[in-house]
């Protein structure tokens, strides 16, 4: 396996567009070097990301903030711009594996590791955000997020293109609420049993704009636009809340494996929805 620790962007594109056969980004190696010892990858080429100094950020400007794709878990559980205009993706941050983990792993990484159960795939769905991408020949595309995941560690990524930076709308209407949890088999280090985030634009308890991302119950993370339909445009009341938690645990997918077996995950996809937004309505009546 050759190894290569470029300088800057160019040269990383290049390097996946020269055809150098299964060539694995590595930044934080958080998921590649379990990956690597486990033998579930083996990649011809290592492209090391971590002299790229200028894919670590988060710029606030009018309408979005923008993420590096190098921007670290922990950078983002302590940034007062995200808690501010996406208090969703914070909270995900914070229970993100523990602080080694979220000092190393990366937005870019977390995203196109692919994994169903990823911490930020929910709350970014729930956010509507767009991953930009590029490559050698600086071609850009600009892909929303639940368009991204293809299957298990699967996206829509070329062999030549690599995430560049995170795009989230900035939401700053008072009537707009979010919601976000996460079910493991214990209290910190924890892979989601679960894990659903919630955004709801909501007046007087009714409903004009709801999005609602999973994580761990279906191949990818996904939004749940049947139960979405559901409750947009509707008042909201216990009948309702009841009705689309039961159409919820039929938009699932869930597998049993070793953290919880698909009934239960199915289950607890509607107690968390009802729990998430009974939340923020009496946030709204308060």
């Amino acid at each position: 396996m050759e190894y290569y620790r470029p300088q800057h962007l160019k040269r990383v594109l290049q390097l996946l567009g020269g055809g150098k056969g299964k060539a694995k980004l590595i930044a934080g190696g958080t998921n590649v070097i379990p990956d690597l010892r486990g033998k579930t990858i083996q990649p011809d080429a290592l492209i090391d990301l971590s002299h790229l100094k200028s894919l670590s950020y988060i710029k606030e400007g009018n309408k979005s903030i923008r993420l590096g794709a190098l921007t670290t878990i922990a950078q983002m559980a302590s940034s007062k711009v995200i808690k501010n205009y996406a208090p969703i993706l914070s909270e995900a941050a914070q229970q993100l594996g523990n602080p080694l983990v979220r000092n190393r792993a990366t937005i870019g990484g977390n995203l196109s590791d692919a994994s169903p159960a990823a911490d930020t795939a929910p709350p970014l769905l729930a956010l509507d955000a767009r991953i930009i991408t590029e490559n050698a020949t600086n071609n850009k595309k600009a892909i929303p997020i639940d368009q991204f995941f293809k299957g298990p560690n699967q996206t829509v990524l070329k062999r030549d293109e690599m995430i560049k930076e995170i795009i989230v709308p900035k939401w700053t209407s008072p009537h707009i609420k979010t919601a976000y949890i996460k079910l493991g088999l214990r209290n910190s280090m924890s892979i989601s049993v679960i894990s659903m985030a919630l955004w709801i634009d909501v007046e007087e308890m009714f409903c004009k704009q709801i999005r609602i991302g999973l994580g761990a119950v279906a191949p990818t993370p996904i939004r749940a636009l049947k139960t979405e339909e559901m409750v947009t445009g509707k008042e909201i009341t216990p009948d309702l809340i009841e009705a689309c938690g039961s159409e919820l645990k039929k938009e699932v997918r869930p597998i049993t494996d070793i953290r919880a077996s698909a009934e239960y995950r199915r289950e607890m996809a509607s107690v968390l929805f009802k729990r998430l937004i009974e939340r923020v309505t009496f946030e709204q009546r308060e």
